[in-house]
């Protein structure tokens, strides 16, 4: 259900101003696109102001205020009797036909949606409405036709329209202007946070989240009594959202002050379950609360969709994902019911696979693929008292809701102030009349004008010369007179405390505390969402750690044959390609992928197409970016370290965890400056291929004019990115052709100055250590006759 009212039509206050819009143009030269944006904001503030947004003085929209003041009006509300009886509840069809024909000319159905969201306790944590009848459920059930259901009012509304009558808010004439409707409601809480609110309109939303009444009260007083209040001492009082349904928010302080400071934020709710014992050491996970907006339908059909997944449309049949993810489940769960009824709102059973599953698998799998653990956002916006549309603090909600009551108290006190003062006066004048009453009747007797008479004889007010005329014989016994008495008494003494009130600001707030205080007492009820800091769960597939290889060919099919020792040359491959490289690692690690431009790309190797097939291109599992061409692979652990080099001559140190991200569009890793490109990296320690290599201990850099350059692999850092150190100095016109970690050798490739023919050179410990410098100096000559472009560590 949703209580935001119909965008169909414009709503009726700004009708006129789109006319006067229309009279401008007809007047003047106005261009249309200029007419098309005054029009169309027009219809957005409409719509913000008279529709989806509440108000931060009562926590209404319109539609709702129309509501309840209108069943208000149909002697609907709480009566508050000794008995503590309500009013009997009527068809909701005849609610939202009051509704529609005095206050809010709009389809029946949007008015009768946000009856019923008021009504749902699933939805508002202080429902102001008590429905009779089906009103929906938290699964996504609809309520009954309006015809069906009945309806009154709470008796938690009596914070909302106690004071309606009492002069504390002005009264606008409804859209016909045969009636008058409250512009707001006199709220004695902040029910904007109390029951929160949710609206879309025209570029601007709303999502506040509903709160404890104890602890919105404490704050409001707080303020009041300490208007400098610090923000550590506020939190302290309002710690978080108190949803309907209960849950968990796992978020940390920080981000729920960060929300509620800026205004906007997204905290993490986490459902609440049981762990109930059975016989033979059997045990069940049963769910009683959830976060906000999620069902026991809802996590019902994600686990069915996870257990016996569809393939997805283009596919012939369920994708290595599907299949790894489907596996996971069923390795961990056996079946789930919903157990929900009246006694038990929300009662989920799963079921382990067996007796001897570990709880905290089957937690942390439904926890990670799951609404059981969500995001509920914040974003609290809403109308000021200055009738301007902003996103407010938390902070500034409460100081404004403070100001609006303080008016409403002073409204309710100048009102109250001149009935008083109005009955004084008159009883002041039948007080003379009993004091001269065998005087007043022989004026009243033989006068023919008596009105006029009694005014000069006892110096009256024409009020209360017409009182006296008025007045019943009866009540000129000598028992009226000390009724009279003791009535003027009290009433100079209430006269004397509304005087202080409206006179003394201290006194004004000692009321208003007193009043929230008492609020608070009545209505208030224990927080039903715990707020303790966890570590979200993360979705992580369970995969064997099985040896394996990774075959990768020069226009990159990439695929893996379980274990390791293969041949290469009984390696297939499409017509015009060929091995490019293979990879002896296990199903638990990564795949590299390396840009020219230094972007990286990461591949869980589990996921890899296995079998004899021709495999996958590479370029179907990440997403290159434009004009990247790819120029190495790595197939490790996330613990092995890489040594990055570019062109340029700088380079650093890396793990293969630092490389690895979450989406197929990789990350930034290696800067390569214009016209630089990335070398291919080295293997410090662990496997290169299919090769077992001891921990490296120097590096070697060779360049593209023949130099070779080498020093302790100390001399480098372990970065996450970025540039790094100068490796080798350049001279014009020369570039790095490469940089290969080392203990005994390396091998140089390249093209011949002549021929082009493919050449390589293999350096031994000897030569390598002849090479010998300082890092970031020039390196030693050589007299190869080639032009180098890879460097590659031998062992």
């Amino acid at each position: 259900m949703s209580d935001q009212p119909e965008v169909e039509a414009i709503s009726t206050p700004a009708k006129p101003q789109l006319l006067d819009l229309a009279t401008q143009a007809a007047g003047e030269a106005l261009e249309l696109g200029q007419y098309a944006q005054r029009a169309y904001l027009e219809y957005a503030l409409s719509v913000v102001k008279g529709r989806a947004l509440p108000d931060v003085a009562d926590g209404m929209k319109p539609v709702q205020r129309r509501i309840l003041y209108a069943m208000d009006r149909m002697g609907l509300s709480y009566s508050g009797t000794n008995n503590n009886t309500a009013a009997k509840p009527v068809k909701s069809a005849r609610v939202v036909g009051d509704v529609l024909g005095r206050f809010h000319p709009h389809g029946d159905q949007s008015a009768y949606d946000a009856l019923v969201r008021m009504a749902q306790d699933f939805n508002q944590r202080y429902p102001l409405i008590d429905g009779q009848g089906n009103f929906g459920s938290r699964d996504g059930d609809g309520a009954a036709a309006m015809r069906y259901t009945e309806a009154r009012l709470s008796k938690i509304t009596t914070l909302l329209l106690d004071e309606i009558d009492e002069g504390t808010v002005n009264f606008v004439p409804n859209y016909d202007g045969s009636t008058q409707e409250p512009s707001q409601l006199p709220a004695r809480l902040p029910f904007s946070l109390l029951n929160g609110a949710s609206g879309i309109a025209v570029g601007m939303a709303t999502e506040i989240p509903s709160h404890n009444l104890r602890e919105v009260a404490d704050a409001c007083v707080a303020l009041v009594k300490k208007p400098a209040l610090t923000d550590d001492e506020l939190y302290a009082l309002i710690p978080g959202p108190d949803y309907p349904g209960g849950g968990q928010i796992i978020s940390s302080a920080q981000d729920i002050r960060h929300a509620y400071a800026t205004g906007r934020g997204s905290l993490k709710v986490r459902a609440r379950w049981t762990i109930e014992e059975m016989a033979r050491g059997q045990w069940q996970m049963v769910v009683n609360e959830l976060p906000p907006g999620v069902s026991a339908q809802k996590i019902l059909e994600e686990i069915e969709e996870l257990s016996n997944p569809k393939v997805k449309t283009g596919k012939k049949a369920l994708t290595q994902d599907q299949q790894q993810l489907k596996a996971t489940i069923l390795s961990v769960l056996d079946g789930v019911r919903d157990e929900s009824s009246k006694d038990a709102p929300v009662r989920l059973v799963i079921e382990p696979k067996t007796g001897k599953t570990p709880q905290q698998d089957l937690i942390t799998t439904l926890l990670a693929y799951t609404s059981l653990e969500s995001n509920a956002s914040i974003n609290l916006t809403l109308i000021g008292l200055d009738g301007k549309p902003v996103q407010k603090s938390l902070r500034r909600m409460l100081e404004e809701w403070v100001q609006f009551r303080q008016t409403t108290i002073t409204r309710r006190s100048q009102h109250r102030l001149e009935k008083v003062q109005a009955r004084i006066h008159i009883l002041e004048g039948r007080q003379i009349v009993l004091l001269n009453i065998d005087e007043v009747i022989a004026i009243i007797r033989e006068s023919d004008e008596p009105k006029q008479a009694l005014i000069d004889r006892f110096q009256l007010s024409d009020r209360q010369a017409e009182d006296i005329l008025e007045i019943r014989l009866r009540q000129l016994a000598r028992l009226e007179a000390i009724k009279i008495e003791k009535e003027l008494n009290e009433l100079r003494e209430e006269e004397g405390k509304l005087q202080d009130i409206l006179a003394n600001p201290k006194s004004l707030q000692r009321l208003m505390i007193k009043e929230i205080e008492a609020d608070a007492k009545t209505f208030a009820d224990a927080r039903r969402t715990l707020i303790q800091e966890e570590k979200k769960v993360t979705a992580e597939i369970k995969v064997p750690d099985e040896p394996v290889t990774v075959i990768i060919s020069d226009k990159g099919w990439v695929r893996t044959h379980k274990g390791h020792g293969h041949e290469a040359g009984n390696f297939s491959f499409k017509a015009g390609d060929q091995l490019w490289g293979t990879f002896e690692c296990r199903t638990v690690d990564q795949l590299i992928v390396f840009g020219n431009k230094g972007r990286v790309y990461s591949v869980a190797v589990a996921t890899l197409p296995g079998g004899r097939g021709d495999g996958q291109p590479i370029n179907t599992l990440i997403d290159l970016e434009a004009g990247t061409t790819i120029t190495s692979y790595f197939a490790g652990p996330v613990t092995a370290t890489l040594l990055m080099s570019g062109s340029g001559g700088y380079g650093f140190i890396a793990k293969v965890e630092s490389m690895c991200a979450r989406n197929k569009g990789g990350k930034g890793f290696v800067t390569i400056q214009e016209g630089e490109t990335l070398c291919q990296p080295s293997v410090i320690g662990g496997t290169n291929g299919s090769v077992a290599l001891p921990e490296a201990t120097h590096v070697a850099c060779v360049s593209t004019a023949c130099t070779v350059l080498t020093y302790a692999l100390s001399e480098l850092k372990v970065a996450n990115g970025g540039r790094g150190l100068q490796l080798m100095k350049l001279e014009a016109g020369e570039s790095l052709a490469g940089a290969a970690a080392y203990t005994r050798s390396i091998r140089v490739t390249g093209v011949a100055n002549r021929g082009g023919k493919e050449k390589e050179e293999q350096l031994e410990i000897r030569s390598l250590n002849a090479a010998a410098g300082k890092r970031a100096s020039k390196g030693k000559t050589t007299g190869w006759t080639f032009k180098p472009s890879g460097v590659f560590r031998v062992e």
